[in-house]
């Protein structure tokens, strides 16, 4: 009789595990929808544009005004390893401090999964701009709308980070303005992988909601740290947009950005 009841439960919990497996099997199929949530910060501080006064390591203050990226490429990697490459005609987005919903890209019709990681590029890669202007798409006149170009021979802006600053030796207030993208020597695309501190769910009826921070402040004052002073031509104020700091400050954008959380709502 005892051997009779093993039997029968190890048939029924081999019986639950199948019906089980049937339903994950079940759960993890079609496609669904995935949102990437930028949120700006100066280190552990939220991000207020305008008014903020925030600190740098090199004793520098900066208020910022403006604080604009291209987000692109956009790859998901599932627990098993295999990738979700998202359509590359739609993957060139917009973060716009300024407008809270430029705040989030939504990616539509992601094969459903259990995803760990994300990579995307800052910028606009180069075999895409090689496409000339008529083969941005829609997405040209979206950047020049947003003051993300500087001329269709100049090429994007990848980053776009202003405002003011003071230090120990530019004591008024003055203007910064620090803009990425090609150079006559460098091209200044890179990408950025994030691990995923929980699994996000993509299901037919789950969206999850990759909470990112990115911190504004690595842009000049990562590994590589750019004095704004020293790059301070009087009445223009400091301005970045070319020479040996574009690359160190690309550099930096990859401790730029981490994951808070993951939303499987």
């Amino acid at each position: 009789m005892k051997f009779q009841l093993k039997n029968l439960l190890a048939v029924v919990a081999i019986a639950f595990t199948l019906f089980s497996c049937s339903n994950d099997d079940e759960a993890i199929t079609g496609n669904g929808n995935l949102v990437l949530e930028f949120d700006n910060v100066f280190g552990s501080t939220d991000l207020i544009l305008g008014t903020q006064s925030n600190l740098t390591s090199q004793g520098e203050t900066v208020k910022i005004s403006d604080v604009k990226y291209i987000v692109s490429n956009i790859i998901l990697t599932k627990k098993d390893g295999t990738k979700y490459v998202y359509p590359k005609s739609s993957s060139y987005f917009i973060v716009n401090e300024a407008d809270v919903l430029a705040h989030e890209v939504e990616l539509e019709n992601v094969p459903a999964g259990d995803y760990t990681k994300v990579t995307f590029g800052i910028g606009v890669d180069k075999a895409q701009f090689d496409l000339g202007a008529t083969g941005q798409g829609n997405f040209l006149t979206a950047a020049q709308d947003a003051g993300m170009m500087w001329s269709w021979s100049a090429g994007y802006k990848f980053v776009l980070f202003e405002g003011m600053f003071t230090s120990s030796t530019v004591t008024s207030e003055t203007m910064f303005m620090v803009h990425t993208g090609q150079t006559g020597t460098d091209y200044n695309y890179t990408e950025i992988t994030l691990d995923l501190p929980s699994n996000a769910l993509v299901r037919t009826n789950i969206t999850p909601a990759v909470h990112i921070f990115a911190d504004v402040a690595k842009i000049i004052d990562g590994t590589n740290k750019v004095k704004l002073s020293d790059n301070n031509m009087g009445g223009m104020g400091a301005m970045i947009m070319g020479g040996a700091n574009l690359p160190l400050i690309t550099a930096n954008l990859n401790g730029m950005f981490s994951v808070n959380h993951v939303h499987n709502d």
